[in-house]
């Protein structure tokens, strides 16, 4: 006889188990009052039957400004990153992150064959988080150091262009931004923020930007929005002056 258990609350793993689309229907229809209500089932000794309904809400997580680096700190950090070994790969590992905001496991996978254009504009045909394509802006002075550096080194089209994994690639920031002198905690994806913030401030086009990062939702660009209005706020009220 099949016994019952309590009944848990919807982790992911109960999410992807009882079935991701009423649940994200259900999501979807609470999402302007800042809750979350999931369906799932009661935990049995065959598994999660989808059953029982059980309510979780959760908050929406506040714009909370994302760290970044500036133009400046970034220049800083390349030309530490030219004094360490390999670095010429340094350097373009940095700009590619950065320039093109890509995840670390984009960069890492790269190869000669991903370049390509679109009417004109130098872009990076990339795979993202569940396998989804997209193409991603690439300055042309960055696509045309990224075809020298294949070409010297007589990369073919399906080489990887930054022999290394992340754990490596993370290493090569720290004693980067060690040599540059910087006091902010350096990472990969700190540079895809930085992209986020700059392309932003440049463009003011969060919808764009949210198609350039690869992003489901707005939620992660509106903190990059919010970063920059704060940002912007802060730097208006500190104009106040008051009397002694």
């Amino acid at each position: 006889m099949m016994k019952e258990a309590k009944v848990v609350q919807p982790t992911r793993e109960v999410r992807r188990r009882v079935g991701r689309r009423e649940a994200m229907v259900t999501a979807t229809g609470l999402k302007g009052q800042g809750k979350i209500k999931l369906e799932v089932g009661r935990v049995t000794a065959k598994g999660i039957a989808p059953l029982t309904k059980v309510t979780a809400i959760a908050r929406r997580k506040s714009l909370s400004p994302v760290p970044y680096l500036r133009p400046e700190e970034v220049s800083a950090l390349l030309e530490g990153a030219r004094k360490l070994r390999y670095g010429e790969r340094n350097v373009l590992l940095i700009k590619v992150l950065y320039q093109c905001g890509l995840r670390i496991s984009e960069a890492l996978s790269l190869t000669p064959s991903h370049l390509t254009q679109f009417e004109g504009i130098p872009c990076l045909k990339v795979k993202g988080k569940g396998g989804k394509e997209r193409l991603v802006h690439v300055p042309e002075a960055l696509s045309s150091q990224l075809l020298a550096y294949a070409y010297q080194r007589g990369l073919k089209a399906t080489d990887r262009f930054f022999n290394l994994n992340r754990k490596n690639a993370h290493k090569m920031l720290v004693k980067a931004a060690k040599l540059a002198g910087l006091t902010k905690r350096v990472y990969p994806h700190l540079l895809r923020h930085s992209c986020a913030i700059e392309r932003l401030r440049q463009t003011g086009n969060p919808k764009a930007l949210q198609w350039h990062l690869g992003h489901n939702s707005m939620a992660m660009t509106m903190r990059y929005l919010a970063t920059l209005t704060m940002e912007e706020a802060l730097k208006i009220q500190a104009q106040v002056r008051f009397e002694e």
